[in-house]
């Protein structure tokens, strides 16, 4: 792998605004009294307010009132759908185009980055409880930035060596940098936030363990979904193919995969994790093409995600299902395609193979004994994120089954706020009855 080539896969596709371009962007905006922009945010983010502080040369306040409703601001500002979100919603689009409003929100963490403002405070004084967080992807991380800011003691156990979850191990840094989620997470450890790393949650602590040996007052579990589907084929056990998953960790976690200089490598899948997954292969010097079973406009990704994976060379074949793989010395060779019409076949060689069609829950009995669990192994919550299990919260991926990283952010402070009126309910309680 060259340093030319590593060099593509480590840096960020796309410039962001100057700081004139962010004025003269701001600026269009029509400053609407209800703001449908901000009623487009699932996470509560407010851009109608922080776009109001940009375009009056305010990006302190941008910053702040971005921070104070979303963690993650920063990550989000990358990957956030806001073609379907906000900047649909977005009064301008009835005149000419919509506010750039992912940029804007990038431009203003980067300014607090930049002059290393200061836009978080937690509650000072004795802490009001303690609370465990499973897992450092995007739901616990918010959960845990509002419990600290409300004056709650918070302690993050994730089995990684690096927080961040999905947003350090599942995609690609040409679409999220990783210096941009170390600042966020930064954030979130500013308030007071512990994190331990190594810690496996389910083969020596579990939620129940947390709760009653470790001395928690709550358990909040936002562990995401690290389970790959597979598409039932033959000869999916064969040596260089990969899940979605294992394949990204592999890429992040080396900072590029030098084997894929030069090689041909099939994507399956129509997400934005097999956009990911694709254009890894590709900054990592591939011949790469996506093969999808269904057609293009029928395709979950976004339209920037593919328009950005045809921009690079990678083709996309429709209509065609993997059938069954092939392998010389027990490493995979041909992959052979099915059609939808029941009548095409095509069989193309592939030096590797990516798996991008779904992931699943592990299993979360493991370290969550008594909580109800739906039939895609996800765990099922009443309103707040309350599961069966006493004391213990659920929300993200591991509840949804795995939508956007802005709706994991909403579940976790929706979890946060159910998590503190249960330790005010319980305490309450206790101190009537002089427990301590």
């Amino acid at each position: 792998m060259s340093k030319v080539t590593k060099a593509k896969y480590l840096t960020e596709a796309e410039a962001g605004f100057d700081h004139r371009t962010a004025i003269e962007e701001a600026a269009r905006c029509l400053l609407c009294h209800d703001a449908p922009c901000s009623a487009g945010c699932p996470a509560g983010t407010d851009p109608g307010r922080f776009i109001r502080s940009i375009r009056f040369r305010n990006p302190k306040g941008a910053a702040e009132i971005i921070r104070e409703n979303n963690v993650l601001g920063g990550s989000c500002a990358r990957i956030c759908p806001y073609d379907r979100l906000c900047e649909e919603a977005c009064s301008r689009c009835g005149i000419d185009r919509p506010i750039e409003i992912g940029k804007l929100q990038r431009y203003a963490i980067e300014q607090e980055k930049a002059f290393g403002m200061k836009t978080l405070t937690a509650k000072r004084g004795r802490k009001l409880g303690n609370v465990a967080c499973i897992g450092a992807g995007p739901a616990s991380l918010a959960c845990a930035a509002e419990l600290a800011k409300a004056g709650y003691g918070v302690t993050i156990f994730e089995r990684e060596q690096k927080a961040g979850g999905v947003l350090t191990y599942g995609i690609t840094p040409a679409r999220l940098p990783q210096k941009v989620v170390d600042w966020d997470i930064k954030q979130v450890e500013k308030l007071g936030v512990k994190f331990e790393y190594g810690v496996a949650v389910g083969k020596k602590i579990t939620a129940e363990n947390l709760l009653q040996a470790k001395g928690f007052d709550a358990v909040f579990v936002g562990a995401g979904l690290w389970a790959s589907g597979t598409s039932g084929a033959k000869g999916e056990d064969l040596k260089n193919i990969f899940s979605a998953v294992d394949f990204l960790k592999k890429a992040r976690r080396g900072g590029g995969f030098p084997a894929l200089a030069g090689k041909k490598v099939i994507v399956i899948g129509g997400g934005d994790v097999a956009m990911d997954c694709a254009t890894t292969a590709k900054l990592n010097g591939a011949d790469t093409q996506i093969w999808y079973r269904r057609t293009v406009e029928e395709a979950p990704a976004s339209m920037a995600e593919i328009e950005y994976a045809l921009s690079l060379g990678i083709t996309i074949t429709q209509n065609f299902a993997p059938k069954e793989f092939l392998g010389k010395n027990g490493k995979v060779e041909y992959a052979v395609f099915k059609g939808r019409d029941g009548k095409s076949e095509a069989k193309v060689y592939a030096d590797y193979v990516v798996f991008a069609i779904g992931q699943k829950a592990e299993d979360v009995s493991a370290y969550l004994a008594g909580a109800e669990v739906s039939g895609k192994g996800c765990v099922s919550v009443r309103k707040g994120g309350r599961t069966a299990a006493k004391g213990v919260f659920a929300a993200g991926d591991i509840v949804n089954g795995g939508k956007t990283v802005v709706e994991a952010v909403a579940d976790g402070k929706e979890a946060a706020a159910s998590v503190i009126a249960y330790i005010q309910k319980n305490v309450r309680k206790n101190a009537k009855k002089g427990v301590k």
